[in-house]
């Protein structure tokens, strides 16, 4: 939780993630990170892990782009197989090119000012995606953080957002995040992976106790891990 989306206050916010990592493993350096385009999102990252390469998020550019073609059907659907394919790009070579063509095909065919703004700005973030190639394991969208984060929106709107103290509002969020981490999946995950159960054991590789609320209280049973 931070005062403001500014380079200084994601710093601290971010900071909370890095002081604990390092006190798991005093060498921890993340190789990538993916992001928005919001410098100054990637500018804290910087700050925190000066070594770390930013892919910049492939998706973010098409929900953008999307949203603003929603009323036209066939072109959502032309764009976004188009879109789609540039992604799939085998190379940093064939994604320039597929690119390019994209580029070029816009400009014959999006009549719509904004869309095809949109589009023509792909180019000046072609380099920022194709970091991704260089990193062949590393995450080029950040839909799975973006679904953690919609959920945690979502019971945040129902709890009227926060109330009283900054400390009060850390600490919620704190105890939403643990619940989450040693939650039992649903029958739709365990049917296809008997072996998975909650976040902790994908994590860890193991679990202490079959119940997951027991599992959590052995868990925690140190008190974090500055005991």
């Amino acid at each position: 939780m931070v005062q403001s989306a500014e380079t200084p206050d994601l710093v601290n916010g971010y900071g909370y993630f890095r002081d604990e990592a390092l006190a798991l493993h005093p060498n921890y350096q993340p190789e990538t990170v993916n992001t928005d385009g919001w410098d100054h999102t990637q500018s804290a990252w910087k700050t925190l892990f000066p070594g770390v390469a930013i892919i910049l998020c492939f998706l973010h550019s098409v929900l953008a782009i999307q949203q603003r073609c929603r009323k036209t059907k066939t072109l959502w659907r032309k764009l976004t197989g188009r879109l789609w394919h540039v992604y799939k790009a085998p190379s940093k070579q064939h994604f320039t090119q597929r690119l390019r063509r994209l580029r070029e095909w816009a400009q014959k065919t999006v009549k719509q000012p904004s869309i095809l703004k949109r589009l023509l700005n792909l180019k000046g973030k072609s380099q920022q995606f194709q970091v991704a190639y260089d990193y062949p394991e590393g995450a080029r969208t950040s839909n799975m953080l973006d679904r953690l984060m919609n959920y945690q929106d979502r019971l945040l709107y129902t709890m009227q957002y926060f109330h009283g103290s900054e400390a009060a509002a850390r600490l919620y969020l704190r105890a939403l995040v643990l619940i989450w981490n040693f939650h039992p999946y649903g029958k739709r995950t365990t049917a296809t992976a008997l072996e998975r159960c909650s976040p902790f054991k994908d994590l860890n590789g193991f679990e202490y106790h079959d119940n997951w609320l027991r599992n959590l209280l052995i868990a925690g049973s140190m008190n974090g891990y500055r005991q």
